[in-house]
């Protein structure tokens, strides 16, 4: 329907000072870790996560973090993190050993809820479909895809029966979080290195998982898709080459009831991770800064030049907060 249409010319001639007015403030610089971690429950509640066993929650919007120390994970890369209050979180160590921990208490104690160690082990990216049923998404291990599951707010977890296949040299980033995403009937996983796919999960893993081939930018190991984030009826797709970040070509590809299609206009070179916004509207953070679209992805615009690993919006609410290393949390206000 007409009203539905993303790229309608009068939007697109009120892009320029639409965007002009967008702003990102740094709210917040004092622990030294890089922080990949971000989940933002509301308008006042949000929690970080990083290296050397960081973790940071925030009950007043940004304005002031504490930081329970996980204790006995000091060397930890806690490189995702999903909350559903100022007491309960879960925290994803990537590396050796793989560990999954849980707290209750506002990080005053956590609990292991799982353990390998296995050198093969590296986990990538966390996601819940609800409070109960979460995914972690690992790189592949024997040519498929590490998927663990829980069914019970991450108390427990087991690997899923029938994980999705991986090509040779296929693996995803842990970059952001948000290379797993909830989709309205599956999980989806964007993937990079030798491929840059689009792979829809089968539903409890019982059936054959589907792909699609993603227009972006891949064939080594430093490409490919890190991030995908869906609207109401569309979703944009984004990554690049972070060891070659100011690379602006093939960076942004974007869906809306059509095939994947390059962004016109691309972003500020690599991104690490893009959030649905509003309606039509997308944030995305990389190392050369941040971006900016309003038309459903296809075309963006800079709106910050400060480098950030992860934007997230509040599950329950509007506040939008941006995280990346040297501590660096930032908010994102129209």
């Amino acid at each position: 329907m007409k009203h539905l249409l993303c790229f309608v010319f009068a939007a697109i001639t009120l892009v320029s000072p639409a965007l002009k007015a967008q702003t990102i403030t740094l709210l917040h610089q004092s622990v030294s870790s890089s922080i990949r971690g971000l989940s933002v429950v509301n308008n006042n509640i949000a929690w970080v996560s990083g290296n050397k066993g960081t973790v940071g929650i925030t009950t007043d919007a940004g304005k002031t973090w504490t930081w329970p120390q996980v204790k006995g994970f000091e060397k930890a890369d806690f490189r995702d993190i999903e909350a559903f209050s100022d007491k309960e979180a879960i925290i994803m160590s990537s590396g050796t050993p793989a560990f999954i921990l849980k707290t209750i208490d506002g990080g005053i104690s956590w609990q292991v809820t799982y353990q390998n160690n296995d050198k093969a082990y590296f986990l990538d990216a966390m996601e819940f479909d609800d409070h109960n049923n979460g995914v972690v998404l690992g790189d592949p291990i024997n040519g498929k895809f590490l998927i663990l599951e829980t069914f019970n707010g991450g108390k427990s977890w087991k690997p899923a029966k029938n994980p999705p296949v991986a090509l040779p040299d296929e693996a995803a980033f842990a970059a952001s979080g948000t290379c797993l995403r909830k989709g309205k009937k599956a999980f989806i996983i964007v993937t990079g290195g030798s491929n840059a796919r689009m792979i829809t999960l089968a539903k409890r893993f019982n059936d054959q998982s589907h792909s699609l081939n993603i227009p972006i930018l891949h064939g080594k190991a430093s490409q490919g898709a890190f991030s995908i984030a869906f609207g109401h009826k569309q979703g944009v797709i984004v990554g690049g080459d972070y060891s070659n970040a100011t690379r602006s070509d093939s960076t942004a590809v974007y869906m809306n009831n059509a095939p994947m299609q390059l962004s016109v206009q691309q972003p500020a070179g690599y991104q690490s991770c893009v959030e649905n916004i509003k309606e039509n509207v997308y944030l995305s953070t990389g190392t050369p800064g941040s971006s900016l679209t309003n038309d459903c992805g296809k075309t963006w615009h800079k709106i910050d030049a400060v480098s950030y690993n992860v934007c997230r919006k509040a599950k329950h609410g509007s506040l939008i907060l941006l995280a990346g290393d040297e501590g660096k949390i930032g908010i994102y206000k129209p």
